[in-house]
């Protein structure tokens, strides 16, 4: 099935399957986003332990970092 099938699909439901549709699509994005910044957290949890992770409050110090 390509996604024109599933919008197309989609168009010939109710008003309310419609809107059942779309909680559930912002549920599912809201999970992959949460397992987005849980990955992202693991990942700074091993780079804090390998000591790769700087910090500073000095905004020049900050724009330095990120360009490293």
């Amino acid at each position: 099935m390509t996604f024109s099938d599933v919008v197309e699909s989609i168009k010939s439901l109710s008003t309310d399957e419609k809107r059942e549709i779309q909680l559930l699509v912002q549920q599912y994005l809201r999970e992959e986003r949460r397992d987005e910044i849980y990955a992202n957290f693991k990942s700074a949890q091993v780079e804090q332990q390998k000591g790769e992770l700087k910090f500073s409050s000095n905004i020049k110090r900050l724009r330095q970092l990120m360009e490293e």
